[in-house]
């Protein structure tokens, strides 16, 4: 649901977030619009905590970097006319290599290297699939599309996508060399 229709930026956005009327919603930028998501359920939390623990136990053992979760915001597009996009993912991952130092009460300015989201049924095709676009679009390597409905998930790469399905082991390829996971894992049974 767009909630304001001016065209806002990246930084303008950073500021109306941080106002108290914000503070319990969920909003992301698209496009320079200020659209709220709705609330995450009960699956997609327990769905989302599965495998951000799978993910972070994995890069923390090896020190590949940091995994964020809770709509952590990545700065996606940078627009000329202000049509900025800040994308807020399920979880996230980005190299050691590529982290901005020191952390900081900003944005990521860059997509990350996995990024993950758990697909509810509220969430719209054309939305997620924009969602997608952007992120390949701002260097993302890998996405993964968690559909806990059909207990499947849909990996994305520059060359295309596969759906895997429960009995299919979902890889971190070479963004995170080694991970391996039963699709059928993720979802609790």
């Amino acid at each position: 649901m767009v909630i304001q229709q001016q065209t806002i930026s990246a930084d303008r956005f950073l500021e109306i977030v941080e106002q108290p009327e914000y503070a319990d919603r969920v909003l992301e930028l698209v496009e320079g619009e200020l659209v709220e998501m709705s609330k995450p359920t009960r699956i997609h939390g327990v769905v989302t905590m599965r495998l951000a623990l799978r993910i972070a136990s994995f890069v923390d053992a090896h020190e590949l970097g940091e995994v964020t979760v809770g709509e952590t915001g990545f700065v996606l597009e940078r627009n000329p006319q202000g049509r900025d996009s800040v994308r807020g993912l399920d979880i996230a991952f980005v190299n050691s290599e590529r982290l901005p130092t020191p952390p900081d009460d900003t944005w990521y300015e860059m997509g990350p290297d996995l990024a993950v989201e758990v697909i509810s049924p509220n969430n719209k095709t054309s939305d997620t699939h924009l969602k997608v676009m952007q992120l390949l679009n701002a260097g993302t390597r890998l996405i993964w599309l968690v559909h806990p409905e059909t207990r499947t998930v849909v990996a994305h790469t520059a060359e295309g996508a596969v759906t895997l399905r429960e009995d299919n082991t979902l890889s971190g390829g070479a963004v995170l060399p080694g991970f391996e996971l039963c699709v059928g894992d993720i979802f609790p049974r």
